[in-house]
């Protein structure tokens, strides 16, 4: 059975409430390490660790709190984050978390505040995630996918997951429309709402799927 209860943090003089799941902590002997990078949207900060949060290919966008609650993809660390009223999008790829703060906010104003947290967080062997969120999401090759498909696919985990993914967001497939030759991906994390991402998605991954792909003739995207 498992067992819930409820710390009060004080982080610089602010109380913040951490959830604890007894039986689902990820015990974490290790130090954690964290460090911060800019990404291309300015409302977008990469919070770096020293360890894997998630599986090579996987990632987790939260656009608000109850996507956080949302069962197949729960996440106890996304719900806590939008405790602070800057947060508005929480992203967890890989070893990291890229929080997107509201236009009011300062980066100067918040970031010490929203470091100590995940810090703390990990330090005291909180989960990421809800036991099943991983096993639900786990990729699986689709035996239905066109031969056209699976070549947009393998491209952008190729070429474009690395990049995107070292600026704090993910580009996924969503679908393709071999009538009109229009490929579909989700824009998630800091690519969600970033000034650039118009330019990155025509000059870059278009014109990388046009030249691989036989068919594709656009690519648009969700979550812009």
């Amino acid at each position: 059975m498992k067992e819930e209860s409820n710390t009060l943090r004080l982080i610089a003089g602010k109380s913040v409430i951490v959830h604890y799941s007894c039986s689902f902590s990820i015990m974490l002997n290790r130090p954690v390490y964290i460090y911060t990078e800019l990404s291309p949207n300015p409302n977008s900060m990469k919070f770096v660790l020293n360890f894997e949060l998630v599986p090579d290919g996987l990632s987790f966008d939260y656009p608000s709190h109850a996507a956080a609650l949302e069962e197949g993809k729960a996440s106890p660390l996304a719900a806590d984050m939008f405790q602070f009223p800057h947060v508005r999008r929480v992203f967890i790829a890989s070893n990291f978390v890229t929080i997107t703060k509201d236009d009011a906010s300062a980066w100067e104003e918040v970031l010490y505040d929203t470091k100590q947290f995940i810090k703390i967080y990990f330090e005291e062997n909180q989960p990421v995630f809800e036991p099943t969120t991983i096993e639900s999401n786990t990729m699986i090759v689709e035996e239905n996918d066109t031969q056209t498909v699976q070549q947009i696919k393998a491209a952008l985990d190729q070429y474009v997951r690395p990049a995107v993914e070292s600026d704090g967001g993910a580009i996924n497939f969503h679908s393709f429309d071999e009538d009109s030759g229009a490929v579909k991906v989700l824009l998630q994390g800091s690519c969600s709402g970033c000034p650039s991402s118009t330019l990155t998605l025509k000059a870059g991954i278009e014109n990388l799927l046009t030249r691989m792909v036989p068919g594709v003739k656009t690519v648009v995207a969700e979550g812009v």
